[in-house]
């Protein structure tokens, strides 16, 4: 590929560079209410600058690719216990820190395909919609980009319609539970029956769970249980999370990966060539935020409290609106016209920047795509800036 077809792919990809050009010259009817990124704005944990400073002198030294004894393990005590894993998760072999889950999304579809070694040309398969970073690691590792479509009515992806020979040559299969932007928790059935075909078919399976803590009611189930479940084993699977949506932090940049030992520590070797390491006071603040959970339910709430003012208004035009997972809303927009000419109208008419659904997804090989009809909007705001925004959709669109 040239660089000028890289650098076209790279701009066009980037749904949020997109939608800045699309409105570039369209001046918005009311003062702009921007629901477009899923950047977190609630408050931060409290103790924030103070474990900084407790920890400032670790800025001045090289910290090691696989994160402090400390880190390692109080990620692995958060997983054992929010995921009910058995004392055999070995946080020194199974975890690794990240500089944001997305530089671990990108830099393992590398991994997988060197990991494995298959002699095919790989395919990476992910849903569609998807996170663009996703589509970027298939890119980098130059695989096939398999689309799986992810419907928008809650049903996840048709597994059985996966052709095996496809899976024989597949190095990694990103699925993302909460899903974005649908929403959509997979029950344990669905996790198991994913795993089982990544074991039999030996591709890696990356799952992203950065909305893990964010949901309505009950907790969603977990990559990491679904495998042990099955043979008490982490082979085949890695989960992705970070402080990012968890604790609304997502500037620290501070995640994590885990799951198969093997594959961790052929992670971590490549980690140590190719990408930073976590700053030290960065990882002491991750021991001190999963060491908490109150300022995690007091996220959910503010999420969830959002939610129901979205049921409540938005419902009699859209149906139900409320998901079991995450923090966006993913409205079908079809009655009147496609998810850009409705982007376009709410900012024109109301200021309302809502994302075309159609950014975040790709062209399936009918030339339909998944997110045509819909639109997302973040939930990220103030309750009193959320109502204001569906106050206005309404008087756009009734």
């Amino acid at each position: 590929m040239s660089t000028k077809e890289v650098e076209k792919k790279s701009n066009g990809g980037n749904p949020f560079q997109r939608l800045n050009q699309q409105l570039a010259d369209i001046a918005p009817g009311l003062d702009p209410i921007i629901m477009t990124i899923g950047e977190p704005r609630h408050e931060p944990p409290s103790y924030v600058v103070e474990v900084l400073e407790e920890n400032k002198d670790g800025f001045r030294k090289y910290p090691a690719i696989r994160g402090t004894d400390e880190f390692r393990a109080a990620i692995g005590k958060w997983l054992t216990n929010r995921f009910n894993l058995s004392e055999d998760l070995d946080p020194d072999k199974s975890i690794i820190p990240l500089n944001g889950s997305r530089e671990g999304l990108v830099f393992g579809c590398i991994c997988a395909r060197d990991y494995l070694q298959k002699d095919s040309k790989p395919a990476v398969i992910l849903p569609n919609p998807f996170y663009h970073s996703y589509g970027a690691g298939a890119h980098i590792a130059g695989a096939d980009e398999i689309l799986l479509p992810e419907p928008a009515d809650g049903v996840l992806p048709d597994l059985d319609a996966i052709d095996p020979s496809l899976l024989d040559r597949t190095v990694a299969f990103y699925f993302a539970s909460p899903a974005n932007p649908q929403g959509t928790v997979a029950p344990m059935e669905y996790w198991q029956k994913l795993i089982k075909l990544a074991r039999k078919h030996n591709f890696m399976l990356f799952a992203d769970e950065c909305y893990s803590e964010i949901y309505r009611q009950t907790p969603p189930t977990g990559i990491l249980e679904a495998a042990q479940s099955i043979d008490g084993t982490l082979k085949n699977v890695v989960t992705f999370n970070s402080l990012s949506k968890r604790s609304n932090l997502p500037g620290a940049r501070c995640g994590f990966a885990a799951g198969d030992p093997d594959f961790i520590q052929f992670f971590a070797n490549f980690r140590n060539l190719a990408a930073p390491q976590v700053p030290m006071p960065i990882q002491a603040l991750a021991v001190r935020a999963f060491g908490d959970e109150e300022h995690v339910i007091e996220n959910r709430r503010l999420y969830n409290e959002k939610y129901d003012a979205a049921e409540e208004m938005l419902s009699p035009l859209f149906g139900p609106v409320r998901k079991d997972g995450g923090f966006f809303l993913w409205l079908d927009v079809s009655r009147w016209g496609s998810s850009t000419l409705v982007a376009e109208k709410l900012w024109r008419e109301v200021g309302v920047k809502a994302l075309p659904g159609s950014y975040i997804a790709s062209d399936m090989p009918d030339g339909s795509n998944p997110g045509e009809n819909y639109i997302r909007l973040a939930l990220v705001g103030t309750l009193e800036s959320s109502k204001e925004s569906f106050r206005r959709i309404l008087d756009s669109l009734e």
